[in-house]
């Protein structure tokens, strides 16, 4: 807590002074063009890899990068985030970025043998035809089956967020494109997965 206090201070006698009218300009309104979609993982910071500014990315978190199909969604947090993120905000691009080294898929695809709690056992059944998918799919080793994984959950939870009406109908305008990354830590890279022409073609027939 004494190093959060500490940066605290820091940030306000130093960046916020330094970058007094930008968030100045902030206090009111904002105008993000991105919804970037990733892990809670603490090793990803998205304005760290991005390099932007307060203001650029509206940011949406969880275990996973999962967002729920329409079907199973219900109306929870992932949806109304996205929901804002296209109607109030009108973002023009959604990333969905997952990570090396995701211990929400590593729990995922060895989920029969893990003891995992029941609410993170729920969460990740979303994402079961990449566990189910990982089980048959050649591969080196595991970290190659967790990296082959990883990659399979993005294009997947690609395919989840086209299923919200919100997003379907702004696809179908063409108003906003989706993206895929991996972010590798080791490497501080990002690989693009899949983008939205390819998905229109898939989800929208």
């Amino acid at each position: 807590m004494k190093r959060l206090l500490q940066g605290i201070d820091q940030f306000q006698t130093k960046v916020f002074a330094e970058k007094r009218k930008l968030f100045t300009e902030l206090a009111h309104e904002q105008h993000p063009r991105t919804l970037f979609i990733t892990c809670s993982d603490s090793r990803v910071d998205p304005a760290l890899i991005t390099q932007t500014e307060p203001g650029e990315l509206f940011v949406l978190r969880n275990a996973g990068n999962i967002i729920p199909p329409y079907e199973m969604s219900m109306g929870v947090g992932q949806e109304a985030t996205i929901d804002y993120a296209i109607s109030i905000l009108k973002v023009e691009h959604i990333i969905i970025c997952g990570h090396t080294d995701c211990g929400a898929i590593h729990s995922l695809i060895h989920m029969d043998e893990n003891q995992l709690s029941p609410p993170l056992r729920q969460w990740l059944s979303v994402a079961d035809d990449v566990r189910k998918a990982a089980k048959v799919m050649e591969c080196v080793d595991e970290a190659d089956r967790l990296d082959k994984a990883i990659a399979l959950n993005v294009k997947l939870q690609l395919g989840h967020v086209a299923t919200l009406p919100v997003v379907a109908a702004a696809l179908q305008l063409g108003v906003v494109q989706l993206h895929g990354w991996v972010y590798c830590i080791h490497e501080g890279s990002i690989k693009e997965i899949i983008c939205t022409d390819a998905l229109i073609e898939n989800v929208l027939g």
